[in-house]
């Protein structure tokens, strides 16, 4: 891990950036575009303020991925009941 104290936002280039990067986000639980000591960097380097603004939307959709839904809709219970009931109506049938 690169060391984060050291970091000079006045004088970094954008390859800099980039390397520090992943421990950046990691640091800040993935939202550096909120920070305002990346502010006036950002101002300077537009295509770095666009990577984070992307890596932030991949991340928080990724993190969406993970979180429930919620219980399913009566509807889908309902439709569940239905398709059960036309099996077994089926069934019924065939003896």
């Amino acid at each position: 891990m690169k060391d984060l104290a050291s970091i000079n936002l006045d004088t970094m280039t954008p390859a800099e950036f980039e390397e520090y990067l992943p421990e950046l986000f990691e640091a800040s639980g993935g939202s550096i575009s909120s920070d305002p000591r990346f502010a006036n960097f950002f101002r300077q380097h537009a295509n770095c303020a666009a990577l984070v603004r992307d890596l932030e939307t991949i991340a928080e959709q990724a993190k969406s991925l993970f979180e429930p839904m919620g219980d399913p809709s009566d509807a889908v219970w309902s439709n569940i009941a239905s398709k059960l009931k036309d099996e077994n109506a089926g069934n019924d049938e065939d003896r």
